[in-house]
C-alpha cells in the first residue's frame, strides 16, 4: 500500500487545478495582485502559507476537540498570527531586504481567507495527517498561481527573473532589446496580476468545461 490513499492524494491534487483556491474558490486574491511583481517574493510567500497552513492545520486540528466553539475563531487566529509572526521573524533576521519588500503582506497572512477557510472547513472536523495534507496542498495550489503570475510580471515588466536579466540589457541594447522590444511597465503594476489570474482562470475553465458556471 503507497504512503497515500486515493482519497488523501486527492487533497493535494484537488487544489492544484480543479479547485484552486485562487482561481477557483477566488480566495487570496489580494497578495496575489499586491505581491507578484517579483519572482523571489512570490516564491517566498508561498513558502511562507505553506509553512502557516500546513502546520496550522495540525494544530487546529490537533485542539480540535478541546476548542470551545464560541471561541473557535479567536484560537484559529492566534494560531495563525503566532505562526505568521515566526515567519516574520525568520525573514528578518536571514533575508532583511526581501522581509522590506513583503512589507506588510507578511503580517495579512493571518487575514488570508485560504488559511481560516481550511482550519474552520476542514482542520476542525479532520485528524492530523489529512489536515496536514489539506494545508499542504492548498497552500502547493495558492503557491503555483502566484510563481505563474510573478515569473510573467517580472520577465514582461522587467526582463529578469529572481533579479537576473534574462531579455538582455536594455540601458545596453543588448538581447531582445537590440531588435527593439522594450519593457512593459504595465506589468509591474497590481492590475496586471488580476489580467494574468484572469487568463489562467480562462484556460482552465476552456481544458474543463465542467468548471464553467451555468448562468
Amino acid at each position: 500500500m503507497g504512503l497515500l490513499s486515493k482519497k488523501d492524494a486527492n487533497l493535494i491534487k484537488d487544489p492544484l487545478a480543479d479547485n484552486n483556491p485562487i482561481t477557483i474558490q477566488v480566495l487570496g486574491i489580494c497578495s496575489a495582485l499586491a505581491i507578484t511583481a517579483e519572482l523571489k517574493a512570490s516564491v517566498v510567500m508561498a513558502i511562507a502559507v505553506m509553512f502557516v497552513l500546513g502546520l496550522g492545520n495540525v494544530v487546529i486540528s490537533a485542539m480540535r476537540n478541546i476548542i470551545p466553539s464560541k471561541i473557535r475563531i479567536i484560537v484559529q487566529l492566534i494560531v495563525v498570527a503566532t505562526l505568521v509572526i515566526i515567519v516574520d521573524q525568520v525573514l528578518k533576521a536571514f533575508a532583511y531586504p526581501l522581509s522590506k519588500t513583503l512589507s506588510v503582506f507578511v503580517g495579512l497572512i493571518i487575514t488570508n481567507c485560504i488559511i481560516m477557510g481550511r482550519f474552520e472547513a476542514f482542520a476542525l472536523g479532520n485528524g492530523l495527517w489529512r489536515s496536514f495534507l489539506d494545508g499542504i496542498g492548498n497552500s502547493l495550489g495558492y503557491g503555483i498561481i502566484l510563481v505563474i503570475v510573478g515569473f510573467f510580471r517580472e520577465l514582461l515588466g522587467s526582463g529578469t527573473l529572481f533579479g537576473f536579466p534574462v531579455l538582455g540589457d536594455p540601458i545596453e541594447k543588448t538581447g531582445l532589446y537590440s531588435i527593439g522590444y522594450e519593457n512593459n511597465g504595465f506589468m509591474i503594476i497590481p492590475p496586471a496580476a488580476l489580467i494574468v489570474v484572469g487568463i489562467i482562470i480562462w484556460v482552465q475553465r476552456s481544458r474543463n468545461p465542467a468548471l464553467v458556471e451555468e448562468n
